[in-house]
């Protein structure tokens, strides 16, 4: 009889899994122990065998695809059983779910042709809505209106400043009329393409328009659009260009560009305006050369006149504007999942201490000396750690709200970096270990996880975490409590460097270390008489011997 093998959960926060690579394909002979795939969890890629004997007779999730925890993994029964019954299960999930979906389609489409045709614009009435004044603005404030209903507007008036997501700008109007109505009020915001305001002839009675449903306004203004101007855009901007110039009437420029032909001595008149309706605006003006045509009369009116200084053209990079989206593996999904919520539930604060490290250098020198013994600086501040949480049983705590758990056990958690993420082992019971079964197990761990063969059960349970980016070079840094635990120990370089002894300079090596709390366990006082317990250690390994 098949047998359905569902998405297992191979962690205990996993919720969903990638399969990273099938092992078998459909018709391949499983034996029962027999490696099926490589999935995906939030911790770290992971071997999946199977528990059943027979044929794969289907694949229900795909190389690269995720699903959650339970979905349909695959199908495991006898070469050329039928096995429809068990597809059909799903297909007919599936079904209902695209008629549900048709039907939702077919109500909307009946709502949409149900709304009747749009409220009639009054002529010479036009709206105006929150412009998008950069590309990634979405929704504005208005700072203040320099307009009130009633006011007379021309065109090129500033209307309002408008606050964005980077700047506070000045809105100019496009129409000339009257200000018949204010729809954000100063201070308010709203969406991109929400009702700003309406300028139209003085008494035009604007309640239909309001109370049309701003679908409607939009799609009404959109239709009436073309009926007022069916000039092509390119034809538009040369004539307003040429017009603006050459009768002498009001040249359309923005507020900033006016400012910059100033500060130039640019005659406006002279500058081809490239933004809407030959509207000119701050590029134009910055890339604006004086042509052949206008230097001539210049020349010939005066010949004493100095001829004018050429302006070499400025050579800008030009280059092609490219990104690229890649899919978020199932770990690093989980742990911007896991790592916002530790930043943003638990009231961090960080406390750093700089360790004088002379002596754990000679020790450590003096412990790998021996034969078949290897220790490093990272051995030795987790042992120091652990041993100074047992003297502060506070640290080694965990935020359950009504209560507090105190763990009387040290699991030490150590950061390792993946190529996926960031994954992190625990050595359980670590204050019993001695420096160089802290350094076997942590290879081992390390080893494991940077190969995607660490076991689940050998990441859970961790009571205070470690993490080291010394080797990189970084003096001192801050981490993310590594939740359920109460705080983190963030270990920098080694930096050598001239410190004070007895009064006199001499060379010295130290080390920062900060520890990051969760204030809602670990208090300031307490944070600090553990580091002082912790400097006590590094500054003298041969207590941690003892």
């Amino acid at each position: 009889m098949a047998v359905v093998v569902n998405m297992p959960r191979l962690s205990d926060t996993m919720e969903e899994g990638t399969v990273a690579k099938w092992l078998k394909n459909v018709g391949d002979h499983v034996e029962e122990g027999d490696i099926l795939a490589e999935i995906e969890t939030d911790k770290a890629t992971m071997e999946f065998e199977s528990f059943n004997e027979g044929t794969l007779l289907h694949i229900g999730i795909q190389e690269g695809e995720g699903a959650p925890v339970d979905s349909l993994l695959a199908i495991i029964g006898e070469e050329g059983e039928d096995i429809s019954g068990l597809l059909n299960g799903e297909g007919a999930s599936t079904s209902e779910k695209e008629k549900e979906k048709e039907e939702t389609t077919s109500q909307e489409k009946e709502e949409v042709a149900s709304t009747g045709e749009a409220a009639d614009i009054p002529e010479g009435v036009e709206i105006i809505t929150m412009p998008r004044l950069s590309d990634t603005m979405e929704e504005g404030t208005v700072a203040s209106w320099l307009k009130k209903v009633g006011d007379e507007v021309e065109e090129g008036d500033i209307l309002a400043e408008i606050e964005t997501d980077k700047a506070t700008m000045e809105f100019e109007s496009f129409y000339s009329g009257t200000l018949l109505h204010i729809g954000i009020q100063e201070g308010e915001g709203a969406p991109v393409d929400s009702l700003l305001a309406i300028i139209g002839p003085e008494g035009t009675n604007v309640d239909a328009i309001l109370n049309a449903k701003p679908s409607e306004r939009t799609s009404e203004a959109k239709s009436e659009a073309p009926k007022k101007d069916e000039t092509p855009k390119e034809e538009r901007k040369a004539e307003t260009a040429s017009s603006s110039s050459a009768s002498g009437g009001r040249i359309f420029a923005s507020p900033l560009a006016k400012k910059i032909a100033a500060d130039k001595g640019i005659d406006l008149a002279t500058v081809k305006g490239t933004g809407d309706n030959g509207r000119i605006v701050r590029k134009d003006v910055e890339n604006f050369t004086p042509s052949a045509q206008a230097a001539a009369p210049a020349t010939a009116t005066s010949s004493t006149s100095a001829a004018p200084a050429s302006v070499a053209p400025i050579n800008l990079p030009v280059g092609e504007e490219r990104s690229e989206e890649v899919k978020n593996s199932t770990m690093r999904k989980v742990i911007a999942k896991r790592l916002g919520e530790s930043k943003f539930t638990a009231p961090h604060y960080y406390l750093t201490i700089e360790v004088d490290m002379d002596n754990a250098k000679a020790s450590r020198a003096q412990i790998n000396g021996l034969p078949d013994i290897k220790v490093s600086f990272n051995d030795m501040v987790l042992k120091a750690c652990a041993m100074a949480l047992k003297k502060h049983p506070q640290v080694n705590t965990s935020w359950n709200g009504d209560t507090t758990v105190y763990n009387h056990h040290v699991h030490m958690g150590v950061a390792v970096a993946v190529d996926e993420g960031l994954v992190v082992p625990v050595l359980k019971f670590a204050d019993q270990m001695s420096l160089t079964q802290i350094g076997a197990s942590v290879r081992d761990l390390a080893g494991k996880a940077r190969n995607k063969k660490i076991k689940p059960d050998e990441m859970e349970g961790s009571t205070f975490t470690v993490s080291n980016l010394g080797m990189f070079g970084i003096q001192e840094f801050t981490s993310i409590i590594n939740q359920p635990n109460s705080a983190i120990l963030s270990v920098g370089a080694i930096i050598e460097k001239p410190v004070v002894k007895n009064g006199a300079v001499v060379p010295g090596s130290t080390m920062k270390v900060t520890l990051a709390c969760d204030h809602r366990t670990v208090d300031g006082a307490t944070g600090a008489q553990f580091l002082q317990t912790l400097r006590a250690y590094l500054e003298n390994p041969v207590t941690m011997l003892a």
